[in-house]
């Protein structure tokens, strides 16, 4: 289990972090959300042991996490951090990054290991190919790939998708997260992608002005989104009389004491986001069809 207990930091004299509590269970996989600035980067190096708190403690099982202060080697050995910069070794092959740590006592398997992690990040075709030679999507592959190689206990990745076209980032991370679930590897995540975090995150932990806003199951985030903050990163939403009301929720119908003009259309594929002006104020709906700019509708608010 991972314990984090009333932590702080600060850069300077600028509150980052402040009195930052949680815990996470072996093999849970935990995402940590926010504006940007909100500090999730910076509580993942927390985490790594890249940075020292100034208050507060970590601890992995019985391990403290200790910072730079403490220890000449940054990082422990059940544990990897995956950052927005790779550290790859660019003038040697993906194959020979990703083995890079693994013993060569034990030729065969450190081949089969290789040929597995090739596997689960969609790369089995570049192997042999040197890393200087790929994309920044590629790249980061490859440092997933690697970090996962000596099958740590804790996995932190920052923004794990960013560089990787979005025909790949499907089925890679189907195939990330279900390995780290079968291998009840602890995964925490920092992320603005909502589609690295709904389908497969056990908790969402959200950061707002250096605290944690929320700590729970995202779809109880979801269904009781208790600021707009929150409500942001499930989608569009609006605050109808001081209640947040989700686009989907406005519906068209003949006739209600809401009565809206039609702005905008925003074609999104299996529905428009009709933009619409509702009592001086503007408000989003999804409608299954075009609906011309200045038309007038009636809208009501489903349960």
């Amino acid at each position: 289990m991972l314990q984090v207990k009333n932590i702080s930091f600060k850069y300077q004299k600028n509150p980052i972090l402040q009195d930052i509590s949680f815990s996470v269970e072996s093999g849970e996989y935990v995402s940590i959300i926010g504006e940007s600035g909100s500090g999730k980067s910076t509580l993942l190096k927390l985490l790594y042991g890249e940075l020292d708190v100034n208050e507060g403690q970590i601890f992995w099982k019985d391990t403290e996490i200790l910072g730079p202060k403490h220890n000449l080697v940054v990082g422990y050995d059940f544990m990897k951090y995956v950052s927005q910069e790779f550290d790859l070794m660019p003038f040697i092959t993906v194959a020979e990054n990703i083995g890079k740590h693994l013993s060569n006592f034990y030729p065969e398997e450190k081949q089969a290991r290789i040929k597995e992690l090739l596997e689960i990040v969609e790369l089995t075709p570049f192997a042999d190919k040197k890393v200087k030679l790929l994309s920044g999507g590629q790249k980061q592959r490859v440092a997933l790939a690697r970090a996962l190689a000596n099958k740590p206990e804790i996995l932190l990745l920052d923004e794990p998708f960013s560089h990787i076209d979005n025909f790949k980032k499907q089925n890679l991370r189907r195939s990330l997260f279900n390995y780290l679930k079968e291998k009840n590897i602890t995964c925490i995540v920092a992320s603005h992608d909502k589609e690295d975090i709904l389908p497969y995150s056990d908790r969402m932990i959200v950061l707002n002005n250096h605290k944690i806003l929320a700590n729970h199951t995202p779809e109880y985030l979801y269904n009781n989104p208790k600021t707009p903050l929150i409500a942001s990163f499930f989608g569009e939403f609006n605050v109808i009389d001081g209640n947040i009301i989700y686009a989907h929720q406005l519906q068209i119908v003949e006739t209600s004491d809401l009565k809206a003009t039609v702005k905008k259309c925003y074609f999104k594929g299996t529905y428009y986001l009709i933009e619409a002006e509702l009592k001086r104020e503007i408000v989003f709906f999804e409608n299954s069809q075009y609906i011309l700019p200045n038309s007038q509708v009636f809208i009501t608010i489903l349960n």
